[in-house]
């Protein structure tokens, strides 16, 4: 930017102020009266191209936010990595995220909080391989390519330590996922990791077949509803808004499904049952499973110590240089007051 003198940048200052306030979405909340209607910022609401982040579009369609008392703008990414990005750098309010996606980003320095689990990967993030190989064994001394230090990367080392195996003990080529999967059908590796519709392209390789999946690993890989603590500390109430439209919206969906399907295969941009099948591997979490979630227990089905696990992970792979402080970033407060909400 030009050096402007202090009047201008005063003057531009004011200009902004104005503009910026007359641009402001308004949400005017019904009364008895003429009394000046109540103006709210809307939460912006980060989401990406995943099954467990569609039932989102139902909740704005059948307006569910309205329903709940709250402003919500969606905004949608193609690219998951610029979501993450775009919370870090306060240009969202809210995002829809990994664990291993939020612990990163606090390894990082973002304050984040996750204050839901909205769903657990049930046989979307796939383990592919080659003909040949027929065990996990097999993939001693094979090329292996996923996007590193995300779910799938974690996955293959789950799968490898089942088998008494380690990175080291594979050829780990780390490559973008939709580079992976091309990587993959054009021969370049033996196996790959990626997730629903990556997988779709992995098994068009002749001969290639699933070796395991996140199936196998109950609770290793979740989505999470993530705000950051500026948001948490100023808009309690929006947050816990948030949180019961989606206790909402498995509601209608549960009561909708044709509907809902058709809602979210529309987001998705596929038909009605491709979208069906795209989804098969992703189980969406209700209240019990939430409350169940935010308990300590020693499996991954427990956020702390599924946490504590990833944590490992970051460290040992050498994307976190140290353990991030775990000891903030559950709140589970906004579950259990939707819980004792429904239970009066």
């Amino acid at each position: 930017m030009k050096p402007r003198s202090l009047l201008a940048l005063f003057v531009i200052f004011l200009i902004s102020l104005i503009v910026t306030v007359s641009c402001t979405r308004q949400t005017t909340t019904p009364t008895t009266n003429t009394a000046t209607p109540v103006v709210t910022t809307p939460i912006k609401l980060g989401l990406n191209i995943w099954a467990g982040f569609f039932p989102w579009e139902v909740a704005k369609k059948e307006k569910l936010f309205e329903a709940n008392k709250v402003n919500v703008d969606l905004k949608w990414f193609d690219a998951y990595l610029d979501s993450i990005n775009a919370l870090r750098a306060g240009q969202l309010d809210a995002n829809g995220q990994t664990l291993n996606d939020v612990i990163s980003s606090v390894a990082a320095g973002s304050d984040q909080i996750v204050v839901l689990t909205i769903d657990n990967s049930t046989g979307s993030d796939k383990v592919i391989v080659r003909e040949g190989i027929n065990s996990i064994a097999d993939l001693k001394g094979k090329k292996v390519a996923a996007e590193e230090g995300t779910v799938d990367h974690f996955l293959i080392l789950l799968g490898l330590a089942k088998a008494g195996l380690t990175q080291a003990d594979i050829e780990f080529r780390p490559l973008e996922t939709g580079a992976a999967a091309a990587a993959f059908v054009a021969g370049q590796v033996d196996a790959v990791g990626v997730f629903a519709p990556f997988t779709t392209k992995a098994l068009s390789r002749p001969g290639s077949k699933e070796l395991f999946s996140s199936k196998d690993f109950p609770g290793a890989i979740s989505d999470h509803l993530v705000v950051s603590r500026k948001t948490l500390n100023e808009r309690p109430q929006d947050v816990q808004a948030l949180v019961n439209s989606w206790f909402a919206t498995l509601d209608f969906i549960r009561a909708n499904p044709q509907k809902s399907y058709e809602i979210m295969a529309e987001r998705a941009g596929v038909s009605v049952s491709e979208y069906k099948n795209f989804s098969s591997g992703v189980t969406l979490l209700g209240l019990s499973e939430n409350l169940k979630a935010f308990r300590p227990s020693q499996d991954m089905t427990s956020l702390q110590y599924a946490a504590g696990e990833i944590s490992n992970f970051l460290i040992q792979t050498g994307l976190a240089k140290q353990a991030p402080d775990l000891s903030k970033l559950f709140d589970d407060r906004f579950v259990k007051a939707y819980a004792a909400q429904k239970k009066s």
